[in-house]
């Protein structure tokens, strides 16, 4: 199961990629890690075929399963949420995607 974590960002909001790639994701994968996080791949929207990339980062966490998503935010979800607003002062989007291929 593949969670994603999409940023979308507003003019003048603020997005800290240098503290997200080396103290945010580590920090992802040392709590989540354990409880079933397979792997971590962060994504930059650079554009789209009509201008501007309509999300500037989207994350994709691959899980064992929901319920190993759902004990990992139970688990430490409160300091892995908490520590978003050091590198951002929006909400990201998060989606739930099954693999088809």
């Amino acid at each position: 199961m593949i969670v994603s974590v999409i940023y979308q960002l507003q003019p003048g909001q603020k997005l800290d990629i240098d503290y997200y790639l080396k103290t945010h994701i580590p920090l992802v994968q040392d709590r989540w890690g354990p409880l079933g996080l397979k792997g971590v791949q962060v994504l930059n929207g650079t554009g789209s075929p009509a201008g501007p990339a309509p999300a500037i980062l989207i994350t994709l966490l691959d899980f064992e399963s929901l319920q190993a998503f759902q004990n990992a935010v139970e688990t430490h979800g409160a300091e892995v949420m908490g520590d978003v607003a050091k590198f951002t002062d929006t909400k990201p989007s998060i989606q739930f995607n099954d693999r088809l291929v």
